[in-house]
């Protein structure tokens, strides 16, 4: 994989670890549920990570469009559909969205160089 999302993996990796690490009984159940939210159930995996990309890119979190990006591509999501979700993402959030739009497809095209 390209830098950017190296770095952008072992930075998160090393945070969650230091989080965790000071053993905060909340942190930990809320960390726990978001894990457990996007696992299978009625909804795919790949179905809840896109509906958390869509959020993401509404709530304007680029850290959260990152990791929902790293998942979408694990889950099998293809291009054509990412591109539908931006699509969503921007209709609902407004054109604010259009500079994590940007971002977004850049990480997009990171994810898919290495």
């Amino acid at each position: 994989m390209h830098k950017v999302v190296d770095e952008f993996n072992a930075y998160r990796s090393r945070m969650n670890e230091r989080i965790l690490g000071a053993d905060n009984l909340v942190i930990k159940r809320l960390f726990n549920l978001d894990t457990n939210t996007y696992a299978p159930g009625a909804l795919s995996v790949k179905t809840k990570e896109l509906l958390g990309l869509v959020a993401s890119m509404v709530l304007r979190c680029d850290d959260c469009i990152k990791y929902h990006l790293g998942q979408c591509k694990e889950a099998g999501v293809t291009t054509e559909e990412i591109f539908e979700v931006f699509a969503v993402a921007n209709i609902v959030g407004g054109t604010i969205v259009i500079p994590h739009l940007r971002r977004a497809v850049e990480f997009w095209d990171e994810l898919h160089a290495g």
